[in-house]
């Protein structure tokens, strides 16, 4: 990685811790745009060039760490081991650890929860790559798969971690990975 693509991800790193320790300390409804970037030492605007909401800046440190865990736990897997099982397995480890005060507070406000099942699309670089390896299908094949395994993922997640009208978050249940087999087992077929 040369100089400049080091600066950007330190930069998208600190407005992200930035983000989260403000909205952990004063409630992410409180956290305006212009603290996260004095917080981070940059300006209002080189925040707008990394980030187009506080929501997704407070949620981008949980789901860049997660994306690297999905990656090195289906890196982990047995290659005899059927892709979708690999996959199911490595989505679901994600969960099995007791909730951090970030994910609280993630699962608990709406706007929030909202753009953290929208970012697990930051998960598909790592799953294309095993998708391709391991199936070997060409790069567009893969990356339509690794999209398609996002949005099951991102589905499944979204079922076990019920939001009721009352605005009571409740967890379903049914195991994590049992959501995620019944959303991502109508992807078997084509992971093979």
């Amino acid at each position: 990685m040369g100089l400049r693509e080091r600066k950007k991800t330190e930069t998208r790193a600190a407005l992200s811790t930035a983000a989260l320790r403000l909205a952990l300390e004063k409630g992410a409804d409180n956290v305006r745009v212009d603290e996260i970037a004095e917080a981070a030492n940059v300006s209002p605007r080189t925040y707008n060039n990394y980030f187009a909401s506080r929501e997704q800046a407070i949620v981008a440190g949980i789901t860049a760490s997660r994306a690297l865990h999905v990656s090195a736990a289906l890196r982990s897997r047995p290659a005899d081991e059927p892709l979708v099982e690999s996959i199911i397995f490595a989505f679901a480890e994600q969960y099995r650890e007791p909730p951090t005060e970030a994910l609280a507070l993630i699962t608990s406000t709406p706007s929030l929860r909202e753009a953290y099942l929208d970012s697990t699309s930051s998960m598909e670089p790592p799953i294309v790559d095993v998708i391709s390896e391991r199936t070997g299908k060409d790069p567009l094949g893969a990356e339509v798969l690794a999209a398609a395994v996002s949005a099951a993922a991102r589905i499944a997640v979204q079922r076990w971690v019920d939001q009721r009208p009352s605005g009571l978050v409740v967890v379903s249940e049914t195991s994590i990975e049992d959501c995620l087999r019944e959303a991502i087992g109508h992807l078997a077929p084509a992971l093979t």
